[in-house]
């Protein structure tokens, strides 16, 4: 894999950015993360798998929610500060990519805000959260804002082996140190806002082409939830990595190549 040149920046409204490779602009919005900014120590290695192969055929732009969330503040306007903040720095309709809660936001951006799009790509996220991800997201989240470790409660999903958690939960304990949030309130404030987030009834109204990605041995979401999103969108395809798990679906031989064939095409 060739070498990239990593730079780190901010759009408009405060949202930490990290860009790298050359080509058509590929906005990359972020999973759920410990801290609202650029990717560093542990975190950083992992998410730079996923985006070096994308960076072979974009210019891939990664972008986190903004620091200083205020608690109580909703989806939607999340999605609006997303928009208005691609529309100043590109000016013009963008291809994004929606990781896990990356991609909730991105439907909501698709749905709320359609002229920022071109096309759209959800992988490892639906239309809503299931429960287990929401009773999860939530449980850590609180925690973490106490300043207790809490990086153990995230265990369930990702393995669904009982035996799997058991051996899992000390390690993840051990390593919270090295991936605790600098502020947890923002961490906080947005799992608040995707717990409520739902969209299914909206799904019509997103009319960029749309693709749908995600791996059937993915624990956050349910294969239902998957195939009601790609069938309630207009003009979207859907791809299952057979044997993938939510993480290992970004991480899957063919997801860069994949999504460069539908965005390319």
């Amino acid at each position: 894999m060739p070498h990239f040149r990593i730079e780190q920046s901010t759009l408009p409204h405060g949202l930490p950015r990290f860009s790298l490779g050359s080509g058509e602009p590929l906005i990359v919005l972020r999973g759920f993360a410990a801290n609202h900014a650029n990717p560093k120590g542990m975190e950083r290695p992992l998410e730079l798998k996923i985006v070096k192969p994308l960076a072979e055929r974009f210019r891939v732009h990664a972008v986190t929610r903004a620091p200083g969330m205020r608690q109580g503040t909703t989806m939607a306007e999340i999605a609006t500060q997303h928009a208005e903040a691609l529309m100043e720095e590109f000016g013009e309709p963008v291809n994004v990519l929606g990781l896990s809660s990356g991609g909730s936001l991105a439907l909501q951006l698709a749905a709320d805000h359609p002229h920022t799009v071109r096309k759209l790509v959800v992988a490892g996220a639906g239309h809503r959260l299931t429960d287990l991800t929401r009773r999860v997201q939530r449980r850590y989240t609180e925690v973490a804002a106490t300043g207790r470790r809490s990086l153990h409660l995230l265990a369930p999903l990702m393995t669904g082996s009982r035996l799997g958690q058991l051996a899992l939960t000390p390690a993840l304990w051990l390593m919270d140190p090295m991936m605790r949030p600098s502020d947890p309130a923002d961490p906080l404030a947005f799992a608040r806002a995707e717990d409520s987030f739902s969209i299914r009834d909206r799904l019509s109204e997103i009319t960029a082409p749309t693709l749908v990605v995600n791996g059937d041995r993915d624990l956050a979401y349910t294969p239902e939830i998957f195939r009601e999103t790609a069938e309630g969108i207009p003009d979207c395809r859907h791809i299952v990595y057979p044997g993938a798990s939510h993480m290992g679906s970004f991480t899957h031989p063919r997801f860069a190549s994949d999504i460069a064939d539908f965005v390319l095409s």
